[in-house]
């Protein structure tokens, strides 16, 4: 968990670290009162300033997905799952329309758009790391409609 923190992406990092503890209590890895690593164990581990993670915790608060008890740590809060699944699968949703739209609108054919799909769903990968040389090869070879 939060092990796919890149602090070269152009994502940044306090959105990240958001992004994969929604993505973790959306997925089931992360349940109802488990521990976050505390902000000086994260910030060690991914090399960032502590105010970086003390931000992505105050603002998962904010957004009630977990709780701070003093001295204990931060905690992911109740009902917090089902709020994650739902804004996880409307941001997918919403953003494989958008990549699908642009590639058509790019040119691209059904098949070619499949066979990316196809090379992404087969690559072990995180979020934020590089465009996996095998999607780049395959993009490489398009001939978009003229």
């Amino acid at each position: 968990m939060l092990d796919s923190i890149d602090i070269d992406s152009s994502v940044p990092v306090y959105i990240q670290i958001e992004n994969e503890v929604q993505f973790g209590i959306a997925s089931g890895r992360l349940k109802t009162d488990d521990r976050l690593p505390s902000v000086r164990e994260l910030s060690e581990r991914v090399k960032v300033n502590p105010n970086t993670v003390a931000k992505s915790y105050r603002d998962l608060e904010v957004m009630g997905l977990v709780y701070t008890r003093q001295g204990m740590g931060v905690f992911v809060a109740k009902g917090a799952t089902a709020r994650c699944r739902e804004e996880c699968l409307r941001r997918v949703v919403s953003r494989i329309h958008e990549v699908v739209s642009e590639a058509k609108a790019a040119g691209f054919g059904p098949k070619e758009i499949k066979d990316l799909v196809n090379v992404s769903l087969g690559v072990d990968t995180t979020p934020y790391g590089e465009t996996p040389k095998q999607m780049l090869e395959i993009a490489k070879k398009f001939k978009p409609k003229a």
